[in-house]
C-alpha cells in the first residue's frame, strides 16, 4: 500500500505558475509509473502527464510544453511544475502511482488549482 499526499494547489492569475508536490509513503521510483491527472467540474478525470514503467514521459496535448513532471528519489516526491496557467486549467489535480509488476494503482486525495483573474 502506497499513500500519496498532494500539496501546492491554490488560486493564481492567468499566466502565473504553480508547482504541485506529491509525497509518497514509500520508494516509488523505478518500480512504479507516476503521474498527474486532473478533474474539472462536470468533466471526467483526464491525464495531464505521466512517466510510464518504461521511463518515458507522456502528456496530454493541452500541456504543450507548459507543464513538467519531475521527481526527487531521496524525498519520494513527484512534482508538477505548471507555467502559463489558463482559466481552463482550473481543476482538482490528482497524483497517481502504479506498480509496474502488478498494476496496482494508488491515488492521492487531490489538490485544487484555480486560475482566475
Amino acid at each position: 500500500q502506497v499513500q500519496l499526499v498532494e500539496s501546492g494547489g491554490g488560486l493564481v492569475q492567468p499566466g502565473e505558475s504553480l508547482k504541485l508536490s506529491c509525497a509518497a509513503s514509500a520508494s516509488i521510483f523505478r518500480r512504479y509509473a507516476m503521474g498527474w491527472y486532473r478533474q474539472a467540474p462536470g468533466k471526467q478525470r483526464e491525464l495531464v502527464t505521466l512517466i510510464n514503467c518504461g521511463g518515458n514521459t507522456v502528456h496530454a496535448d493541452f500541456v504543450k510544453g507548459r507543464f513538467t513532471i519531475s521527481g526527487d528519489n531521496a524525498k519520494n516526491t513527484v512534482y508538477l511544475e505548471m507555467n502559463s496557467l489558463k482559466p481552463e486549467d482550473t481543476a482538482v489535480y490528482y497524483c497517481l502511482t502504479k506498480r509496474c509488476s502488478n498494476g496496482n494503482e494508488y491515488w492521492g486525495q487531490g489538490t485544487q488549482v484555480t486560475v482566475s483573474s
